[in-house]
């Protein structure tokens, strides 16, 4: 490690020195600059530094510039934040100009260590997707072999998205845009959008594709751990400390230590344990239940929600200050009825991917039957076609799957797609009044039942809502 090098940007000589002799004694070679003038000097010199640690506050200038400076110019190199203590805000604002971490003065060496070995992981997993530069020759050129999981000449980690993300629409493509941008960051990430969207493959792909990888990826719906017990399971508890806790127990955040914890369903948390949820974020550690220490973990959070958080902050369900701290980058997973170009590309996936499970030859869709799915509403998203595609293979009686096994509701086509024309044994009132009926009913599903978003979805007020929900007598 003797040619790695760090850039330390700090006015303080002490912490200067503090941070030089801490690197050096993990193997790295350290330049230090006590401003941004003389940071941009050493950057403009031509030194290939494996990343920057940098303070906010410097004598000409803010650190954020250096920060969108070094993303802009220098997008290898990992850049991380030093913030005073108790300045959050300064760090998701860090976070979001590109750093990909931050430290709080004083600052605590081992916190610092596993930052600078996550730093230098991000830099060698960089190193190793950059195209190897070979000299010609005049022999023809082996075969090339197909990446795991990808096709030959594709980057791994570019195969993998390909091959868990299926689709072929700009929606898809921002997508995995987003993705591999943000396995790059420590910063938390809200994954954003309606149930069987995708949201825990896409933070599994997150971690998959960052410096943590190697470290345990754990998911953890908050809806259904019961709010008595919650606390115990994040952070676990000490034998005896409350009755029936006849052993000591690892928490959540234990067993995520070095690796990512994603929360999802992150809305259903009760207020008592946003606030705890919060210090964790802030402060890097937890106490068992029961113990008497604080304990360092280094855990990377990404949560989930199919709810708009926004009206929830607004109606004090969930508290402002954790919402910013969770949606420092919001990844908005697409409907699938917003990305309808793939659905047959998707059914054909994973119609080959049912038959390998279950040991049979894949089977094709009808022509009749891959329109049907087409124009269904999915309310259900990437999940609902899956359960349609299993059942309809263990109903399919020969090699084509035609529209009788999918077993679909007719009614259930979306009603975008569907021309209507008002019966003739119905006045125009009563037609108009079974229109708006069905729109209240369809936002109300695709909300979740939350009126609060299904009232911001169709543009209207909460209390218009409710009294257009009690003229139909929607319940």
């Amino acid at each position: 490690m003797s040619e790695t090098r760090a850039l330390v940007v700090d006015d303080e000589p002490d912490l200067r020195e503090l941070l030089d002799m801490t690197l050096t004694r993990m193997g790295l070679e350290v330049d230090t600059a006590e401003d941004l003038s003389t940071a941009r000097r050493l950057l403009a010199d031509g030194t290939d530094y494996a990343f920057c640690l940098t303070d906010m506050r410097l004598p000409d200038g803010n650190g954020l510039s250096l920060i969108k400076e070094i993303a802009r110019d220098y997008p290898h190199m990992p850049v991380a934040m030093i913030t005073a203590y108790g300045k959050v805000d300064d760090a998701v604002t860090a976070l979001k100009y590109g750093a990909f971490d931050f430290v709080s003065k004083p600052i605590d060496l081992e916190v610092l260590r596993n930052m600078v070995r996550t730093a230098l992981k991000l830099r060698q997993d960089d190193a190793e997707k950059r195209p190897e530069v070979k000299p010609k020759t005049t022999e023809a050129p082996p075969k090339e072999k197909a990446d795991e999981g990808g096709t030959a000449g594709t980057p791994k980690g570019e195969s993998l998205l390909h091959q868990r993300l299926v689709g072929r629409s700009p929606a898809m493509d921002r997508v995995r845009q987003t993705i591999t941008k943000l396995a790059r960051s420590q910063a938390p990430v809200l994954i954003s959008g309606e149930s069987g969207t995708g949201k825990e493959l896409a933070a599994q792909l997150i971690h998959d594709l960052s410096p943590r990888a190697e470290k345990p990826f754990v998911a953890v719906n908050c809806g259904a751990i019961p709010s008595e017990l919650m606390e115990s399971e994040f952070f676990g508890h000490m034998k005896g400390s409350f009755t029936g806790a006849d052993a000591n127990k690892e928490g959540l955040f234990h067993a995520a230590n070095g690796g990512t914890l994603f929360l999802d369903e992150v809305a259903d948390l009760p207020l008592n344990m946003q606030v705890k949820l919060l210090r964790v974020i802030q402060e890097k550690t937890v106490r068992p239940i029961g113990g008497r220490e604080e304990l360092k973990v280094d855990v990377r959070i990404l949560s989930a929600t199919h709810k708009a958080l926004k009206p929830q902050v607004e109606a004090g369900e969930f508290r402002n200050d954790l919402y910013y701290r969770l949606n420092v980058i919001e990844l908005p997973m697409p409907a699938l009825r917003e990305r309808r170009g793939d659905i047959r590309l998707m059914a054909e996936h994973f119609l080959g991917v049912i038959g390998e499970q279950w040991g049979e030859p894949p089977r094709k869709l009808s022509t009749e039957a891959m329109d049907t799915l087409q124009n269904h509403k999915f309310s259900g998203n990437v999940r609902e076609l899956v359960n349609i595609l299993q059942r309809a293979v263990t109903l399919c009686e020969g090699d084509e799957i035609t529209v009788e096994d999918l077993n679909i509701d007719q009614s259930m086509l979306d009603e975008d797609n569907v021309e209507i024309s008002p019966p003739e044994d119905r006045s125009l009132d009563d037609y108009m009044e079974d229109i708006e009926r069905r729109i209240l009913e369809k936002a109300l599903v695709e909300a979740k039942y939350n009126k609060t978003e299904a009232a911001r979805q169709l543009g209207i007020s909460f209390r218009s809502l409710r009294y257009k929900l009690k003229k139909y007598d929607i319940d």
